[in-house]
């Protein structure tokens, strides 16, 4: 196997592929613009309240002081090199980080000491169980009042489920902070702050600590004792073990997910993050380490086909992210598994059956970058122009195509109405429109089927204020802008049939189809199934039975009570006439599509409305307040508990009642109440809200 990775000539055992994850504010972007500092990636530290850090270069990102979208780069650390993706940590852009993790080997989870594990924290961990990705943990933000290092691993290890292993121990807290104790080699690491966080040395361990430190080694020994036979055998010989060996055991463990290795400091005060950099290479997987990716025959997914990791084999890379630049067009961010993406080559796209020049490769540094001639198996990079790929898609060789696993997307809760101001803008607009949606594929564009106004869907109010934010600043679009609407959607409560015929000579050819169906719910959240089978002595070919499962989804579009998406639906064919001559792929999409009308009007449907869980943060005076607040916004309060001197209420409410929380909150707790809410399901309106919001929008 061939391990060289890049034209650097760097060998691929020596190369990560890291992203930063964690909930909104607990200082992922702080955190990575350090690590680009005592890298020399950087020569001055970035400060997001400043707005001036690397990797948030958007406009709108220096504003608001959050990270919005993913931004890629690569330092260098000890004859290695770290490609990182900084992560947003607000719940309406969890697809940045899905899309993320999707291509990543390794990562770090960074907590805010204070709060411990967040909602956020849970989504972004779910997510990298999800693709499988070994992660250390660093607890940051041990200098803020209220920090507690103690709190924060349990925190992991209750929510999460996590195994968390603390490889350090903090030296003092809060205001005390100097360091951290390396709880391997038993030494004190003391940060030197005049050179800003550059400079620090070892000494010994402080007499008062020496006594936890010696507690918490016991346990980090015991837990690396696990991972093999050897380790445990000569754990139980010698009662103790190396720091090679526990450094190899912390390694095993991690790579195999059983464990999760914590680390601390404050990135904001410059302490603890060259020993995150040693942690990144000691623990965290090279691409060598990960599992072949698997991928399937585009022309039968039973058909697996593995894609090793060595530049001699045939190329395969998945384009995870698109991008629009104001100069050089659209910008595709790929991960490539196997063999070299070439400048001057051509690749397939086997969704779109379309194959893409390589015109230019750039390996990205946030928004700035520099042209390479190729890139290798285990690079991150990204293709400039190209015309037909999207976000998930597989770019490989016409010899030997292969898809990879593409990427989920959630579903959009919330709309708004827009429309051009002018003639003028209408252009402008629609092109604006399409570029945020192949930048961005957890929001939508559609035009409403009977007001004929367009509507942009997103993950939440704030994903739609910078979604209008970009296309009036980025792409100079005037338009006007309605205020926020929930995304609603329908289904069905019981089964239905209906049939449908479409007969009608079209350019002097007479065509004709007939299709029954029968619709029947599915549990929540799975979608749309549609059942059928190919009987060529029947006259029902693939063609055939493709458009009829087109026509089906096409019918899902617009549901009968409000015009609503449906959702959990299954669709079987239970009947069909074919007529040779007069059979085509038009009429039988259409006859479905009445046949589905009928089908969904036999039956009885219910109008589902977005829920969201909501974590509120309150002093204990704010309490009643609160509460009863949640209450009469159809709320339904789970759990109340302690943390850090604060009650902390997890409960779930519909999202319509949560438009303006943030300052109704606000008001009514003194400012001093916070609160996060992601979204949990779609259900059932009760009847009464149901009428009220069909009333509402005339129906």
């Amino acid at each position: 196997m061939s391990s060289k990775s890049s034209s650097d000539d760097e060998s691929l055992d020596r190369t990560r592929n890291i992203g930063i994850m964690a909930h909104i504010d607990a200082g992922k972007t702080t955190t990575t613009e350090r690590i680009l500092y005592y890298t020399g990636k950087s020569h001055k530290i970035g400060e997001v309240h400043d707005g001036d850090t690397v990797m948030d270069w958007m406009e709108q990102e220096q504003e608001r002081g959050i990270t919005i979208t993913a931004a890629a780069t690569t330092c260098h650390w000890k004859d290695c090199r770290i490609n990182i993706i900084d992560t947003p940590g607000h719940v309406d852009f969890t697809i940045e980080v899905e899309r993320s993790l999707r291509v990543l080997d390794g990562a770090i989870a960074v907590f805010d000491s204070v709060s411990g594990v967040e909602p956020q924290s849970e989504t972004v961990w779910r997510q990298a169980n999800r693709y499988h990705v070994p992660r250390i943990c660093f607890l940051n933000k041990l200098d803020r009042v209220g920090a507690s290092f103690e709190g924060s691993i349990e925190s992991i290890r209750e929510r999460l489920q996590g195994n968390p292993v603390a490889v350090q121990y903090p030296l003092g807290i809060e205001g005390s902070l100097r360091g951290v104790i390396d709880l391997i080699e038993m030494k004190a690491i003391v940060w030197n702050d005049d050179s800003l966080g550059a400079e620090f040395s070892y000494e010994e361990i402080p007499s008062e600590y020496v006594e936890t430190a010696q507690k918490y080694r016991e346990v980090l020994v015991e837990k690396v004792a696990e991972m093999n036979d050897r380790l445990m055998e000569k754990y139980f010989d010698a009662g103790d073990l190396t720091g090679e060996e526990i450094i190899e055991g912390l390694r095993e463990g991690t790579l195999k997910l059983l464990l999760q290795p914590v680390l601390c400091g404050s990135a904001f005060k410059n302490k603890g993050v060259q020993p995150l950099l040693d942690a990144i290479l000691r623990y965290l997987p090279s691409p060598l380490d990960v599992a072949a990716a698997m991928g399937c025959d585009p022309e039968d997914e039973a058909t697996e086909i593995l894609c090793p990791t060595s530049d001699d084999e045939s190329t395969v890379a998945l384009a995870f992210k698109i991008a629009s630049d104001p100069f050089a067009g659209s910008l595709a961010f790929v991960r490539v598994y196997s063999g070299i993406v070439k400048k001057g080559t051509q690749l397939l796209n086997p969704r779109t059956g379309k194959k893409e020049r390589i015109q230019k490769l750039v390996k990205m540094h946030a928004n700035s970058r520099s042209e390479v001639d190729e890139l290798h198996a285990g690079d991150i990079g990204a293709v400039v122009g190209l015309k037909f790929t999207a976000t998930g898609d597989t770019l490989c060789e016409t010899r030997r195509p292969v898809v990879l696993e593409s990427i989920t997307f959630p579903e959009p809760v919330i709309s708004v109405a827009i429309e051009a101001k002018s003639t003028a803008d209408q252009s402008k607009m629609d092109e604006a429109l399409d570029k945020l949606q192949k930048e961005d594929p957890s929001c939508n564009v559609r035009t409403d089927s009977e007001t004929g106004q367009k509507l942009l869907s997103g993950m939440g109010e704030l994903h739609l204020e910078i979604l209008v934010d970009r296309m009036l600043r980025e792409f100079k679009v005037n338009a006007n802008v309605g205020s926020p609407m929930v995304s609603y959607r329908e289904t069905i409560s019981k089964e239905g049939t209906g049939t449908g015929t479409f007969e009608r000579e079209i350019a002097g050819k007479h065509q004709f189809a007939k299709v029954t169906l029968k619709v029947s719910p599915l549990t929540r959240g799975e979608g749309f199934q549609f059942v059928g089978a190919v009987d060529e002595s029947k006259g029902m070919t693939k063609a055939l039975l493709a458009s009829i499962e087109q026509g089906s989804k096409e019918g899902m579009e617009v549901g009968v009570l409000g015009g609503y998406q449906l959702m959990d639906i299954k669709v079987e064919l239970k009947g069909y006439e074919v007529k040779p001559e007069e059979a085509t792929d038009m009429a039988f999409k259409v006859a479905t599509t009445f046949a589905f009308r009928e089908a969904i009007k036999s039956t009885t449907s219910v109008l589902l409305e977005p829920m969201f869980k909501v974590e509120v943060v309150t002093p204990e005076e704010f309490m009643g307040n609160v509460v009863g607040d949640l209450n009469a916004r159809r709320g339904k309060v789970h759990n109340m508990a302690p943390r850090s001197g604060m009650q902390v209420i997890d409960a779930s409410a519909p999202l319509k009642s949560l438009f303006g929380y943030a300052t109704e909150l606000r008001s009514f707790s003194q400012g001093r109440a916070t609160f996060s809410m992601e979204f949990e399901e779609y259900a059932e309106l009760p009847p009464k809200v149901q009428a009220e919001v069909l009333a509402e929008i005339g129906r």
